[in-house]
């Protein structure tokens, strides 16, 4: 038997549309379930909005055990890349484009772990912890993300992602990078793959709006948005990828409808 639960609504439960476009990618789990889906998003959505621990969920979700159990296992049958797949393709019709993008753009991220996470390192800089590479289309849509220890080389985290994006959306005919992009990347995506990348020009020590780059670097801004992304609080990347996936993307796009 499925419980209802009957009670006052968060700002980041979904609404009955933004659920009729979810529900159709939902898996059919039998008789065993006894909480609504619908619900349990609700719940994932409410601690990534808030970055409280799966145990200081409010008594009025489902049981935090149960919660984060759903969670992972939609990390496993990939129910987080099915959605933000079909918010990306419903935005970008809406929008009057075609449902998959011709252009992508990519950019990186250094943050800051917890102390127990499994897989960090020094960026070069000051920063311990791990980068995250990120690829969007022309209007800041998350195609594809990939998280890794900062001490790793660019190189390796950029051609991954950006084949990543590729994989899922074959579409993709050119795209762009940064000065960091140019060699490695550019020549691998170029020659290997013959699609052409454009490196914009190399950043001034004054404020300016970089052609089309800005769009990349919104994105990044979404993630702000979240407590649970302010630092990298996950212990295995696959899940830190989830949870930017989560809130950048297919959150924020699904208040749009």
């Amino acid at each position: 038997m499925i419980v209802e639960n009957k009670r006052k609504a968060y700002e980041t439960d979904l609404t009955d549309s933004q659920w009729e476009i979810i529900e159709p990618l939902m898996w059919k789990s039998g008789n065993k379930s006894k909480w609504e889906k619908r619900e349990l998003i609700n719940a994932v959505l409410y601690v990534v909005d808030s970055g409280c621990k799966w145990r200081q969920l409010p008594h009025d979700f489902p049981p935090y055990t149960t919660v984060s159990n759903f969670y992972y296992k939609a990390v496993r049958e990939g129910l987080w890349e099915k959605i933000l797949k079909v918010t990306v393709i419903k935005t970008r019709t809406e929008a009057g484009k075609s449902s998959e993008p011709s252009y992508a753009l990519i950019d990186s991220q250094s943050v800051k772990t917890v102390y127990s996470s499994d897989k960090r390192g020094y960026d070069g800089e000051k920063t311990k912890g791990r980068k995250r590479h990120i690829v969007t289309d022309i209007m800041g849509n998350l195609l594809a993300v990939h998280v890794h220890a900062a001490n790793i080389h660019d190189t390796k985290g950029e051609v991954y992602t950006f084949e990543k994006a590729l994989y899922h959306y074959p579409s993709i005919e050119a795209g762009c990078a940064d000065e960091g992009y140019r060699g490695t990347f550019k020549n691998t995506f170029e020659i290997f793959h013959n699609i052409r990348i454009d490196i914009s020009k190399q950043i001034k020590p004054v404020f300016e709006v970089m052609p089309k780059r800005w769009r990349v670097e919104r994105t990044f801004s979404w993630l702000g948005h979240s407590r649970r992304l302010s630092k990298d609080y996950e212990i295995q990347t696959v899940y830190a990828e989830a949870m930017i996936i989560i809130i950048s993307h297919f959150h924020t796009l699904l208040k749009r409808f």
